[in-house]
């Protein structure tokens, strides 16, 4: 029997992923994942066709499925969705059970809601898998900077609770327990969260008194204990808790805390870290995929009299696109003293989904990304851009091939600075960051939903930011996993996950111990 998985917090489900793509000898899953809640609509929707693709044996998934994200309108999402799931009713029902969307700590879902779903689902498994990542944005350091430090006010600094009292009436045999970098470094009223975090989650009871919680022993997926107390692991550095995902074959800078907790009652466990592996490159997992070109939207036709910039739509073409492309590279050339050539190409600004010639398989992450079956690319659409930030995007990837790094705001000539007070107060020196092909990418996070100034194609041809399928390319989401709603819901729900790919290897420590 697969082992039961509840995952809270869940965002479009990349720990479960990982779980989820733990196999045994014979080819089927180890986990199963009974219960995934989330708050947000679309990340909920994302959840449930998931759901609907793991009711099926691997490899096993009908047609269907395929038709549906293929043919994907978001303003149709619930026909669409009703239409595939009717086709299935069992299956139907199992991921109605499974993916709830739910606000968890909100008095609209009281805990004995929660409680009574959690039992429902687990049908009295006793060793089972909690997973999860509470919100971070109050332990950022971006968070802290906006937010001028962390105050007892901000609900989400006790949203942790929420994943401990659980922990506390559930008793789950094993957690893991995800978080930003910054939670290493947080205080509140003088005192470091991480260390009354690690107290909680060692002994729930504390915290909720009266639930006869098992106490936990809490490890590093990276490092054995360098002692212990008693039975207790000892570890002398809090970043032994943070791993590196580049490390660990994710073509991205991406640092989260994440802890293994285990009851107490399974003894003192002995198991083989997480393994480091050869750095895996952006180049290597996006050059495969089509070329595209980015819409036009609008471009500054002036300014207000309080110096703000007005605009105005232009008409968006390839015709269009390549005409204000040279026009820009002419300028950009001479600043640089380069040559560049634009290729000719007439280059598409893509899709939903785009039926392309099967993809090469030098990708060192083939095996991990492919579907055959899928024929194409899935969420690979560009953005529109302001026809002035595609000659920031033309110089910034030209400076980068010709000074192998991006280049700063204090390095862009006077006539492509942006309009307002910051392009020169050294605030946001980094406005805008091509990303370096030969190297991991910069963290993808929810930020890429608002604008794409941070994550800048390398490739001066197609001067353009991300797109969705890039970004899920980078946090190692399967060509296969279709991400719901409207093209920036889709960026913030890639911006929120845990990489799938890292969570399979955590999976697999997982597995190891419990079997």
């Amino acid at each position: 029997m697969a082992i039961p998985i509840i995952d809270i917090f869940a965002g479009p489900g990349g720990l479960g992923e990982g779980f989820s793509n733990v196999l045994d000898e014979a080819g089927e899953r180890v986990f199963k994942i009974k219960l995934s809640i989330e708050k947000d609509e679309h990340a909920h929707k994302t959840l449930q066709l998931r759901s609907f693709f793991r009711q099926f044996p691997v490899g096993e998934v009908p047609e269907a499925y395929y038709n549906f994200i293929k043919n994907y309108d978001p303003s149709k999402d619930r026909v669409q969705r009703e239409e595939l799931f009717s086709l299935y009713p069992e299956e139907r029902e199992e991921v109605l059970r499974e993916a709830w969307q739910c606000t968890l700590g909100d008095k609209e879902f009281p805990s004995s809601l929660v409680d009574d779903r959690i039992i429902n689902a687990l049908e009295n498994q006793g060793d089972w898998v909690l997973i999860g990542g509470p919100p971070c944005q109050a332990y950022s350091l971006v968070g802290r900077s906006r937010n001028r430090g962390i105050s007892e006010d901000d609900h989400r600094v006790f949203l942790y609770r929420e994943y401990l009292r659980i922990i506390a009436v559930h008793h789950p045999a094993v957690f893991v327990m995800e978080n930003v970098k910054g939670l290493l470094s947080a205080k509140l009223d003088g005192q470091r969260i991480f260390d009354w975090i690690k107290q909680d989650l060692k002994n729930p009871s504390r915290v909720f008194p009266g639930t006869n919680s098992p106490r936990y022993r809490i490890y590093s997926f990276v490092k054995q204990p360098d002692d212990f107390d008693g039975d207790d692991p000892v570890y002398q550095k809090d970043e032994d808790f943070l791993i590196r995902s580049e490390n660990f074959g994710v073509p991205q800078n991406r640092h989260r805390v994440i802890l293994l907790g285990i009851r107490e009652d399974l003894g003192v466990i002995n198991y083989d870290p997480l393994q480091k592996s050869e750095t895996v490159t952006l180049k290597s997992v996006i050059d495969e995929l089509p070329m595209l070109r980015s819409g036009i939207g609008r471009e500054i036709a002036g300014t207000t009299l309080n110096g703000r910039n007005k605009y105005q739509n232009i008409e968006d073409s390839t015709g269009r696109w390549r005409a204000t492309v040279k026009g820009y590279l002419r300028k950009v050339n001479k600043e640089l003293g380069a040559s560049f050539i634009l290729n000719d190409n007439a280059l598409s600004i893509g899709g939903n989904f785009m039926v392309t010639e099967q993809l090469e398989n030098s990708n060192p992450l083939n095996s991990w990304y492919h579907d055959s079956r899928l024929g194409g690319v899935l969420n690979h659409e560009t953005r529109t851009h302001l026809k002035e930030d595609l000659a920031r995007y033309l110089f910034s990837s030209l400076y980068l091939n010709t000074h192998n790094d991006f280049p700063k705001l204090k390095d862009y000539p006077e006539w492509l600075l942006p309009n307002h007070k910051n392009a020169t107060g050294g605030k946001f020196a980094d406005r805008f960051r091509t990303q370096r092909p030969d190297h991991p990418a910069t963290t993808i996070t929810s930020h890429i939903s608002k604008d794409g100034h941070y994550f800048i194609h390398y490739d001066p041809n197609q001067c353009r930011s991300l797109t969705v399928r890039e970004a899920a390319r980078i946090q190692t989401f399967p060509d296969n996993y279709f991400f719901c709603g409207a093209r920036t819901q889709q960026y913030h729900q890639v911006g929120n996950a845990v990489p799938p790919f890292l969570a399979k290897q955590l999976g697999e420590i997982v597995k190891n111990i419990l079997l």
